[in-house]
């Protein structure tokens, strides 16, 4: 009981560290970080199930916008042998604690170069490697519409055919935004969905909402098509708890 306690206090000290850590990146550049507090544990689950799903074959997996690794610790026992993560974040504060992260997690040990932490904006990546699944962590809804748009091809730029990126959205966002934000921001936030809804209508798998999260939020699955003019699927929404 003693052990189970010691590193349960640990795991506690921790995420509440990496709260703070948040929060503090957030009162820099509230529009960078994208929220106050990271991804809670259901949220990060259903970011990271397509990794689950598709166990133990060895995947080729990115995840963009870590910040302080709350997703980062979910996916990393999801990682079969053979697999390879790339994370990418662009905060060198985040950066640095996620290449902790990585040389401490017990998931990597005698796992050496599995994975790689890049302090880099995603669109500016310099890489050939393709994935098989992008989870994505970055405030797409905070940035301009031209941004979004870069990010997003970019996105199925580095997608194998038929590979997966899931990514998150917080819900009403557009109606607590129209109630305190200028016009000029209403139309950038409008802009921003109008693209991420065309992307949504013709890549989209699924959607699902998770409730237990603060604040809720709908996780998207998009599917890069098999061959061009495919676009696979049918939208699904499921509750998630």
């Amino acid at each position: 009981m003693k052990k189970w306690t010691t590193s349960h206090d640990r795991v506690l000290a921790q995420r509440h560290a990496e709260g703070w850590m948040f929060l503090i990146e957030a009162a820099r550049d509230l529009r960078a970080t994208g929220a106050i507090a990271p991804s809670g544990r259901a949220l990060a689950r259903a970011l990271t199930d397509p990794v689950r799903a598709q166990s133990p074959r060895p995947l080729a997996v990115l995840e963009a916008g870590a910040g302080t690794g709350a997703v980062t610790r979910t996916l990393l026992p999801r990682l079969s042998r053979g697999s390879r993560l790339d994370i990418v974040e662009a905060n060198p504060r985040f950066a640095a604690r996620l290449r902790g992260l990585v040389a401490t997690h017990p998931s990597l040990v005698g796992r050496s170069g599995q994975v790689t932490v890049h302090q880099s904006y995603v669109e500016r990546l310099d890489t050939t490697q393709r994935y098989d699944v992008i989870v994505s962590g970055l405030p797409l809804t905070n940035f301009a519409p031209a941004q979004v748009e870069r990010i997003m091809a970019r996105y199925l730029e580095l997608l194998h055919p038929g590979g997966t990126l899931t990514y998150f959205a917080y819900l009403a966002t557009r109606k607590a935004r129209a109630l305190t934000a200028s016009r000029t921001e209403s139309r950038r936030h409008a802009a921003v969905d109008e693209v991420m809804a065309t992307y949504q209508r013709r890549y989209a798998t699924g959607r699902w909402t998770v409730w237990a999260n603060l604040p809720p939020a709908h996780v998207w699955h998009l599917r890069r098509p098999l061959v061009r003019g495919d676009f696979p699927g049918q939208q699904c929404d499921r509750a998630r708890r």
